[in-house]
């Protein structure tokens, strides 16, 4: 079950130890773990608390990621104060735009934004991956799919299926992914428009306020660019994500190796959401998440129709009939 949005006994304390004596702590949000923010004021300044409770959560690879994405020139929360042991930490507030809202308050930022997104990405996979991140390669994903058959098609009481025959027809897409040369870069994995804050002040790439990256692995440059154009929170028009992806091919100077790992590493992302979107639901009660299914859905058939996509697509046309797919949840939508 999700966490109270109520301050953990010994956020006062830690605001005490660290200067904010008598700071007021707000509600700010809650996530698909365990973490939990809040919003601290104390006179005329702000700060933001994160609750990552052991043994659910380790706070450690936040700290790490922020100050190396800070080292090579994008925007993270600065760690103002941190008690690892007890899992909290307190942040720079980058403020109250998000990009989802700013986007739902003034569409005509869409095209703008996303150009900022991509370029943010282009400019981290120039770096070298971030030390020690641990690998996201093929058999990662092969491990991650295995979500959708152990949690999408008992939700959706769907037979038992045999596993071999799943592996084997991903394994033939998402091998020359694996072995095509691009990357490994440092893949933060969340990239979307609810993990972007806009920091006020601020132009270019250094206005985009990095959240939810703790999970970070090395990996291929094509994840993040999906993550980002195919949200699994917002509709990204078909024709910007096509100019997205475009944008990107040209200012990174890949080629077409680039784009048929998108759509290959497009559909696994989106097929392990299906699967974490359930988990979510049925494991820890979080019910609003069956109200994605749909738009999931809609992205998964459009990156199964691409070239190179065929064992896949094969795959789920025998034994995942239409029942089973978007209209199974249009009444959660």
């Amino acid at each position: 079950m999700a966490a109270p949005m109520i301050p953990p006994e010994s956020a006062a304390d830690f605001l005490d130890r660290h200067g904010w004596q008598g700071a007021e702590i707000l509600p700010l949000a809650g996530d698909a773990s365990f973490r939990r923010y809040f919003r601290v004021q104390c006179g005329d300044r702000r700060a933001v608390l994160m609750d990552a409770p052991p043994p659910h959560e380790d706070p450690r690879p936040f700290v790490a990621i922020a100050d190396w994405l800070g080292q090579v020139g994008l925007v993270a929360p600065r760690v103002l104060a941190q008690d690892l042991d007890r899992g909290l930490l307190l942040l720079d507030d980058l403020g109250d735009s998000r990009m989802r809202e700013a986007l739902d308050e003034n569409p005509q930022a869409e095209r703008d934004l996303y150009e900022t997104a991509v370029d943010v990405l282009v400019h981290l996979h120039r770096q070298a991956p971030m030390a020690g991140l641990l690998p996201h390669g093929l058999d990662e994903w092969l491990t991650e799919l295995r979500l959708f058959p152990e949690w999408y098609l008992p939700a959706v009481e769907s037979d038992p299926i045999n596993l071999d025959e799943w592996d084997d027809a991903w394994r033939q897409v998402l091998e020359p992914v694996a072995s095509d040369g691009l990357g490994p870069v440092t893949v933060l994995r969340d990239y979307h428009a609810e993990n972007v804050m806009l920091v006020d002040g601020r132009g270019g790439i250094e206005r985009f306020g990095l959240l939810d990256f703790q999970d970070a692995l090395a990996g291929h440059p094509a994840y993040d660019l999906v993550s980002v154009l195919e949200d699994a929170r917002r509709d990204v028009p078909p024709a910007l994500e096509r100019d997205m992806i475009d944008r990107y091919l040209a200012k990174a100077g890949v080629g077409s190796r680039f784009e048929a790992a998108y759509w290959a590493l497009a559909a696994q992302r989106n097929t392990r959401i299906l699967g974490v979107f359930c988990r979510l639901w049925k494991r820890d009660g979080k019910e609003r998440y069956k109200q994605f299914q749909p738009r999931m859905w809609g992205l998964l058939e459009r990156d199964l129709a691409q070239p190179g996509l065929e064992p896949v697509r094969s795959w789920f046309d025998s034994h995942v009939p239409h029942a089973f797919r978007a209209s199974a949840w249009q009444a959660d939508a």
